[in-house]
């Protein structure tokens, strides 16, 4: 195996990959707002996201108002149209200008492709909105990087999906997730296993400029869940898939958007595709947001080192292979990709990272890199400040009850009970507020150090 590993090297290829001309998912369809415009950067350009009620159909745009350059991601929607907050231009579905307040009644400087804004197209698959920022002509014929077996067996799927804001790149996010030997330490013991580190082999297909494939025949768990088969769909998807595991059809779905340099989306989906229908329900009925707290802590445990590997390897002057030292069968897979990369090129090429590393703090947050813009997380947050707020008050009211429980004629039990009931309150006003950090903070250090 060892000589198939050392057979994967870079090429030099005639033909560098345009990362311009691919489709990319850049938001779950049920954390965008049909109310208010959202903001995305997708290869360092600005986009705004917003919904035409008329046409019932999403609509991505440039987030840069042709007059004078502003986002209109900080305006709003009215009248079926995108308003500018600076000066009240009002672009319709189709990117035109119909509005401009202050040119006379009779004006048609609206009319001008200048004051059009940039439109860019758009489609929702699999509960993905997808955008493509190349050539229009060459939006219908680039594949759409969906997930096939997800189409195979509709309605058959529970999934477990989430997203983060990653201080890295997606070329690093990808050779990670590609990565099928670090789950054992990485993620000991939330995913992984250490008992379960052991040699195995891989086998890969050929790096093309679409991809590859792979397959892991033994599989994870040491053997005990089936084989795997790993796919790479340039240049920002890849999946395992274990078809016939002793639970059923188990899948782990990764998509690295860049953003910038330094900086991706990280697009996490997990589809289960069970034997049997208790899981299945248990899947299904869990609250997206405390599956999310608990994923939120998965990306963490590599994201508190990937930032500073990615800066070590672009100090160097050789390719990967020749600047890691990769000598088993498990690192074929990322051999593979390096290979891609090295081949067919990678987005932000020319420019280098801040000096700086990411801070401790930055790395574990996760408020602005997920709360804020998932649905379901947002909405919990804010219940358990009402819990608490309300637990706060009804604490309150029973303080000052129990001074008064002569005049008020409550019986010892009666005054026992509120006591109780203050007590209680208090505790779960307690833990509340612990939970609700997890919202806004991971934990450090990772499970991993301290766990056997």
């Amino acid at each position: 195996m060892v000589a198939n590993v050392v057979s994967i090297a870079p090429e030099v290829s005639a033909e560098k990959f345009d990362w311009l001309e691919a489709w990319y998912p850049i938001h779950f369809e049920q954390d965008l707002s049909k109310t208010e415009p959202t903001r995305f950067v997708l290869l360092e350009k600005p986009l705004v996201i917003w919904w035409h009620a008329e046409s019932q159909q999403w609509k991505v745009f440039a987030d840069v108002c042709p007059h004078r350059l502003v986002p209109l991601s900080e305006g709003r929607i009215v009248d079926g149209c995108l308003e500018c907050p600076y000066h009240g231009w009002q672009f319709s579905e189709s990117g035109s200008c119909e509005k401009i307040p202050f040119q006379k009644g009779d004006g048609t400087a609206n009319e001008s492709p200048r004051a059009a804004a940039t439109t860019y197209p758009c489609r929702v698959e699999q509960g993905l909105l997808f955008v493509y920022l190349g050539k229009l002509e060459n939006a219908e014929t680039q594949p759409l990087p969906t997930i096939p077996a997800l189409d195979q067996y509709p309605g058959e799927w529970v999934m477990a999906d989430v997203f983060r804001d990653i201080p890295y790149d997606a070329t690093t996010l990808l050779e990670n997730v590609l990565d099928t030997s670090h789950v054992a330490f990485t993620h000991h013991p939330r995913v992984g296993n250490r008992k379960n580190a052991k040699d195995f082999e891989l086998e890969v297909s050929e790096v093309a400029n679409t991809g590859f494939t792979g397959i892991w025949e033994e599989g994870p768990r040491m053997g005990k869940l089936g084989s795997q088969k790993t796919t790479f769909f340039a240049p920002s998807a890849m999946w395992h898939d274990i078809e016939d595991s002793p639970f059923g059809q188990v899948m782990t779905c990764v998509y690295a958007i860049p953003t910038e340099k330094g900086k991706c989306r990280a697009i996490v989906r997990l589809p289960f595709r069970f034997k049997s229908v208790i899981p299945r329900l248990i899947f299904k009925y869990t609250p997206r947001w405390w599956s999310h707290v608990n994923q939120m802590g998965i990306l963490e445990d590599d994201q508190i080192f990937l930032h500073l590997q990615e800066r070590e390897l672009e100090k160097s002057n050789k390719n990967y292979a020749q600047t890691c030292y990769l000598p088993t069968g498990s690192d074929l897979f990322v051999l593979a990709y390096r290979k891609w990369v090295e081949s067919f090129g990678e987005p932000f090429a020319d420019q280098t990272f801040a000096p700086a590393e990411v801070s401790q703090e930055k790395l574990m947050e996760r408020y602005h890199s997920h709360t804020e813009n998932c649905s379901s997380c947002k909405a919990a947050l804010a219940n358990i400040k009402k819990i608490r707020a309300g637990l706060i008050i009804v604490g309150f009211l029973g303080w000052l009850a129990l001074p008064f429980h002569g005049v008020l004629g409550l019986s010892t039990t009666v005054m026992g009970a509120i006591a109780a009931i203050i007590s209680l309150g208090g505790l779960a006003w307690w833990k509340l507020g612990q939970y609700e950090r997890k919202f806004y903070d991971g934990e450090y250090p990772p499970t991993r150090n301290y766990k056997k």
